[in-house]
């Protein structure tokens, strides 16, 4: 639910433009009182979000090589304008208070690109993780990387590991990076693994459920994704968390990523959080409070 000056809104997501929308959040539990905010913050708001934010965001970023025409630029500087956006939406989550951001760097079938695009690309990479060690330690978030990095150049692995085991201790902000990650070779991974363990007496076939096949994944230590966000106006998920964004409710940006800023996830969060999650239940048990979610085993 959103309030409007103290007023109980039911559809201002919209409502309002961008640069016009400051939020922040306020618990269930709160009355409405401009007086108990020192600066004055939610009174002063056009929009305030009510409820808890989502525990995990995820987004592909895409666009940049549109963007790049339309700027009369090389998809090398689109690129570039759009590892440098990664900074900017990061810390935003992060003030916004959710936990888990994901960004789907660069895909299986990525590869696929002309050879000088890749060698680009990664170069991109290597000087983002090279220049936010530090930045990542200070902030105290923790990396993460899933896909398969083994297929990455040696200097990249070894940055990867020094980037993660000196974040490793960090556990209120993770950022996750999907390098060489799809969705279908994650499954195809992760049945391996499983049949590895079976073939090893670690595993009862006969007891799999989908919170032990889960636990094979690249993201078994990782929340499942509440939000899903495309930027560019596409609207496929182009073979990105399949599995576990199977309840995730998902926004669809028409803007390219290098012009998806801040105040673009604040909207893409405010319409997030105006949905009913039901869980396979009816409305009547989400409002009721019934909590109990049955997941296909």
């Amino acid at each position: 639910m959103w309030r409007l000056h103290g007023v109980e809104c039911k559809a201002v997501c919209r409502c309002y433009s961008p640069e016009m929308m400051r939020t922040y959040w306020i618990p269930d539990s709160a009355p409405f009182n401009p007086m108990s905010d020192p600066e004055n913050k939610v009174a002063d708001s056009p929009i305030s979000l009510r409820g808890e934010p989502p525990i995990h965001v995820a987004i592909i970023p895409d666009g940049n090589g549109r963007w790049a025409r339309k700027q009369g630029l090389t998809r090398h500087q689109g690129h570039r304008h759009g590892v440098e956006n990664v900074h900017r939406v990061l810390r935003h989550a992060a003030d916004l208070g959710i936990r888990y951001l994901t960004l789907y760097a660069f895909s299986v079938e990525n590869w696929r690109r002309p050879r000088r695009e890749v060698e680009l690309l990664m170069k991109l990479l290597h000087d983002f993780l090279s220049r936010r060690i530090t930045e990542l330690v200070e902030n105290r978030i923790r990396l993460r990387v899933i896909g398969r990095p083994d297929d990455l150049s040696s200097g990249l692995q070894r940055l990867i590991r020094r980037a993660e085991q000196s974040t490793a201790e960090f556990h209120e902000h993770t950022f996750v990076l999907a390098l060489n990650y799809g969705s279908r070779s994650e499954t195809v991974d992760a049945v391996k693994r499983y049949a590895q363990a079976v073939k090893q007496g670690r595993e009862d076939p006969n007891s799999l459920n989908w919170d032990r096949l889960a636990q094979y994944l690249y993201t078994a230590d990782i929340p499942d994704p509440d939000l899903i966000i495309r930027t560019s106006g596409e609207t496929r998920l182009s073979n990105f968390l399949l599995l576990q964004g199977a309840y995730a409710e998902y926004y669809f940006s028409e803007k390219f990523w290098p012009d998806f800023g801040p105040d673009d996830l604040t909207e893409a969060i405010a319409c997030f959080s105006k949905r009913e999650r039901r869980f396979g239940k009816t409305s009547e048990q989400v409002r009721q409070g019934i909590t109990e979610v049955v997941v296909n085993s």
